[in-house]
């Protein structure tokens, strides 16, 4: 059974003509008839009186009409709701994002969001890649501000930007002074990372094809915060690497050096369950957060996508 053959049998009771009902189904005659003999047989009802002038229902066929009709409004209606749930706005959501973009990446957009859609609430919260891929696949989690790809079957990502990631170094170091630098250029043992959990930690050590955190600094200092290794770096001890969204341009202008091309860059994407509906916030979200990046981010060509693990 089908919600196709249920229309046809409406439209056939509607019409009380096999050509008229087809025409309106736009089918063919042929295959609506035999739509209809084949729900017949399916179900043991004979629905039309096709021996008598004009056709009519059976007492059977008149009530599975009746069903018939009262399962395509709901069908209907199901679909004006959806539908309305993708347009909405309205509502409390929950987003989780990494600590390495949302201290950087929120002050960009959520004032100027929240402005533009007052009756949407955001609950947000930092929280780490694995934290949020398993939110997201549990349901306490409407949508993600991560590093991707993921890798998830069950959760789509709408890329946003790409951000490099920059040296971040004494401004004596030598490698501040180099004209260019290259990623194998650095250091496994002496570059400064975040501590376990970060994706930004896996992505650094990928780039300096460093496999741990062990350093011949004298010292072995894992944080959680990009500011607090930048303030180390500041102090002459060793360096980093941090992205972009995170200088402080009169404070960290003299401390950062570019890779050459192609930079290491991340991506930022928006996730989601595949069963999330709320099309617009999405939509509405990726264009705000779009508008308030640096447009360099969206046009990198010449870039090498770091992994997040």
């Amino acid at each position: 059974m089908t919600l196709q053959q249920l229309e046809y049998i409406i439209a056939l009771d509607n019409y009380r003509h096999y050509v008229t009902a087809a025409e309106k189904c736009f089918v063919s005659q042929p295959n609506l008839t035999m739509q209809i003999k084949k729900l017949e047989t399916e179900i043991g009802i004979k629905i039309f009186e096709r021996n008598k002038k004009p056709l009519h229902p059976t007492l059977q066929g008149h009530q599975i009409i009746l069903k018939a009709r009262q399962i395509l409004r709901e069908v209907n209606q199901l679909k004006e709701f959806v539908s309305t749930e993708k347009e909405s706005l309205e509502g409390e959501f929950t987003i989780g994002i990494i600590p390495t973009l949302a201290p950087y990446l929120l002050p960009l957009f959520l004032k100027s969001f929240i402005k533009k859609h007052p009756k949407t609430h955001l609950k947000i919260q930092e929280l780490q890649t694995e934290q949020i891929i398993k939110k997201l696949h549990n349901g306490t989690l409407d949508i993600g501000i991560l590093v991707t790809p993921l890798e998830e079957k069950h959760l789509r990502e709408i890329p946003l930007f790409h951000e490099p990631f920059l040296l971040f170094a004494p401004k004596d170091h030598e490698l501040i002074k180099s004209q260019n630098i290259t990623p194998n250029e650095l250091d496994p043992n002496e570059i400064l990372i975040l501590d376990e959990g970060h994706c930004f930690r896996e992505q650094t050590l990928a780039i300096c094809n460093k496999d741990s955190s062990d350093t011949n600094l004298g010292f072995n200092y894992q944080s959680g915060s990009i500011e607090a290794l930048k303030g180390l770096v500041k102090q002459g001890m060793s360096y980093t690497l941090i992205p972009e969204l995170s200088i402080q341009n009169n404070l960290d202008s003299e401390h950062i050096k570019r890779f050459e091309s192609p930079e290491p860059v991340r991506e930022v994407s928006i996730a989601v369950h595949n069963s999330f509906t709320k099309e617009a916030l999405i939509e509405h979200l990726h264009q705000a957060i779009s508008k308030a990046i640096p447009s360099v981010f969206k046009k990198m060509q010449q870039s090498t996508r770091v992994k997040w693990r």
